[in-house]
């Protein structure tokens, strides 16, 4: 790779940290196996693998939402605060 040094100079600014010489070597070196490897699978045939989002099947675990009836008014005969026939909680957020 032949911008090697601009790379993790450019990749230190945008990561806002200041690196080394031999830091600066370390990781050119390391950076420059990393975009081998990506290079060594871009030749690997995927034309008839599918797309994966997850390498395990999701399942939605909700319940179906339905329509039901609210509690009636009722309900806030035992609530010991309401106004305006909502129940008072204490506030949570300033």
């Amino acid at each position: 790779m032949a911008d090697t040094d601009f790379d993790i100079d450019y990749i230190a600014r945008l990561a806002r940290i200041h690196l080394s010489e031999s830091e600066r070597q370390v990781y050119a070196s390391q950076l420059s196996k990393i975009l081998e490897y990506v290079e060594k699978l871009k030749e690997l045939d995927t034309e008839n693998i599918p797309s994966t989002t997850h390498p395990i099947p999701t399942i939605n675990v909700m319940r179906p939402d339905v329509p039901a009836t609210s509690l009636s008014t009722t309900a806030l005969e035992n609530a010991p605060e309401q106004v305006d026939q909502l129940f008072r909680t204490p506030k949570i957020v300033d």
